[in-house]
């Protein structure tokens, strides 16, 4: 063999390997590229934990802190003070009830529904999808003023004596999470393979028994998954339960509020902080498990879709016993549960509209002008919301964004793979502390931050940072399913055709997570449009958010202050559910999430 020589500072031939010389120009670029795709990844992981770090973990702690150190030293002497309260195993009871009975309710009525809405076609059923997803987009503030409105002394179900008792609380609790329900059921249920359930009816099983010993158990992930996070909800519910249920029938999250803003006695609210913390970790954990064996089941076969149309009438030649009587069953329980939550919200916007002189738009006119005592308009009001909301939306789609980006990843070793376990459960942690703890903590820990020559507690900075803690998760939870749902085989193609990690991850995994962008938009605008724990601490005098105003309108005597409340709660609740339909509408090319 010869070989051909090139003359002095030629340049190497064209069929030179990539791996030649160390000048060639491939070796080059291969360590510069090596180097961002590491450094990408390095900042990907380091901001969300700063970002969590400084702006959620620090102010919990600090609140914690002062709750069980004394003059320096630890002292743990307030869990024995405060269980030996009455008043504590009352709250907790009550907690642990109100959520417990929610959460069997929401799963019997939703699973049903999440059948309907999913396994079956009609005429106007993306219609009724979107009316059953308005409840859980709403304020929590608003979802409280709705049931009051519908159960006070002449509404429309006054006469049932229920304003203020636990039953109204429970059905408030039902309205809001219904839709997590058949939305995490649903969404599986809507990819399940029908082949073992007609294997199961072909050997004889009633509809029933198909339902009960084949059907169900499919879906006990995503079962379990829902009624954990029903739970978690449940149990932290703040706006709803201090509007319905005030100091009578509590709950840890408000007794927290109590405990800081009436008491002063941050000892109890730190106790009841970490006891709120240890059920929160129990849920999560529970629906984090949950959720791996749904995503593991859905990777083991291709989803096989068997939708049906929803008949009224037994079609001509089908005989008795194929499920037409299930489908009936279980089509008007659906119809009477989505005409009891299209219930308070006509209600509500009825009553806003009604007038000493008739119907009108009195209310609404009167958002404009300022209310009395308040030195602030509704309308201001709304204003400021919608930026605040803005700019928290930006924050939460950043650090969320990376974090799904993070743990959408499968690491090899087993390290790996707890790792980003860890991550994705620590950055669900803000939907169960207790908002209150992390708007308190705020005010304690923003002033000479880690010794820095600054007071936040003034700034208008903090109210969107404390919306986005509450949003991330949102954000997480609607773009990584998406992620997951990348078939691997495509970034190793784009590999083995020559592009970089960087590019891979530019032409591949960033053009599929965008698909969920507009979703995820949705639910971080609304969670933070309609937050009230954290930012009625933080919302400055001169600058609250509507909210933060409905709230105050409500405590106010007079009519006229409640009639705005009305007004105020629709406007709020037009603005959420605006948001969300519309970037719902985005969803059609998108896998979807969680939510």
């Amino acid at each position: 063999m010869t070989a051909t020589l090139a003359p002095p500072g030629a340049p190497p031939p064209t069929d030179a390997p990539a791996h030649g010389a160390p000048g060639g120009g491939a070796r080059r670029r291969g360590p510069r590229a090596s180097a961002g795709v590491v450094a990408f990844w390095c900042a990907a992981v380091a901001v969300p934990l700063l970002f969590l770090g400084v702006f959620f973990a620090w102010p919990v702690v600090v609140m914690v802190g002062r709750g069980f150190v004394v003059d320096g030293a630890l002292d743990l002497s307030g869990f024995v003070d405060v269980f030996s309260r009455p008043r504590t195993w009352r709250i907790v009871g009550l907690t642990l009830a109100q959520a417990s009975i929610a959460t069997v309710v929401s799963v019997g009525l939703g699973v049903p529904g999440a059948y309907v809405l999913y396994r079956r076609t009609f005429r106007g059923r993306t219609a009724v999808r979107a009316l059953v997803t308005v409840p859980f987009v709403l304020p929590t503030v608003v979802v409280g003023v709705a049931f009051r409105s519908l159960l006070v002394d002449g509404g429309p179900l006054g006469f049932l004596r229920l304003d203020g008792t636990f039953a109204a609380i429970v059905a408030a609790l039902v309205f809001f999470n219904y839709a997590v329900v058949v939305r995490a059921v649903g969404g599986l249920w809507e990819r399940l393979d029908p082949r073992a359930e007609q294997a199961a009816r072909a050997l004889g099983a009633s509809p029933w028994r198909a339902l009960r010993t084949v059907t169900l158990p499919a879906l006990a992930p995503a079962i379990a998954s829902a009624a954990s996070l029903v739970f978690l909800f449940c149990a932290t519910a703040f706006g709803t339960v201090l509007v319905l249920g005030g100091m009578r029938f509590g709950t840890i999250e408000t007794e927290i509020w109590v405990q800081t803003t009436q008491f002063l006695d941050l000892r109890a609210a730190a106790v009841l902080s970490v006891v709120q913390l240890v059920v929160v970790a129990g849920a999560l954990l529970v629906a984090g498990r949950a959720r791996a064996r749904r995503e593991r089941a859905l990777t083991l076969s291709e989803p096989v879709t068997a939708v049906r149309p929803l008949t009224l009438r037994r079609p001509a030649g089908v005989p008795r016993g194929d499920g037409h009587g299930l489908d009936l069953a279980a089509a008007a329980l659906t119809a009477v549960v989505v005409a009891l939550l299209a219930l308070p919200l006509v209600n509500l916007v009825v009553r806003s509209l009604r007038t000493d002189d008739g119907w009108g738009l009195d209310h609404y006119a009167a958002l404009a002008t300022p209310a009395d005592t308040l030195g602030v308009s509704a309308l201001d009001a709304t204003v400021t919301s919608l930026r605040v909301a803005l700019d928290a939306t930006v924050l939460a789609l950043v650090v969320g964004g990376l974090v799904a980006l993070v743990v959408s990843r499968r690491p090899r070793r087993t390290v790996g793979r707890h790792a980003v376990a860890g991550l994705d459960a620590l950055f669900m942690l803000p939907l169960g502390v207790s908002a209150v703890t992390v708007g308190f903590g705020f005010l304690l820990s923003m002033h000479r931050p880690f010794g820095l020559d600054l007071d936040l507690r003034t700034s208008a900075v903090l109210v969107p940072v404390a919306q986005a803690v509450v949003a991330v998760p949102l954000v997480v939870r609607t773009v990584l399913p998406v992620l997951r749902a990348l078939d691997p085989r495509l970034r190793e193609a784009a590999a083995t055709l020559g592009s970089g990690p960087g590019r891979v991850l530019a032409t591949v995994d960033l053009p599929v997570a965008a698909r969920s962008l507009g979703l995820a938009v949705g639910f971080a605008f609304a969670a933070s449009l309609g937050e009230f724990g954290a930012t009625s601490f933080l919302a400055r005098p001169d600058r609250p958010t509507l909210p933060v105003v409905i709230f105050r309108l409500i405590g106010r005597p007079g009519e006229h202050h409640y009639e705005m409340a009305l007004a105020a709660s629709v406007v709020l609740a037009v603005l959420t559910a605006g948001v969300v339909a519309a970037c719902e509408r985005l969803r059609a090319s998108s896998p979807g999430g969680d939510w």
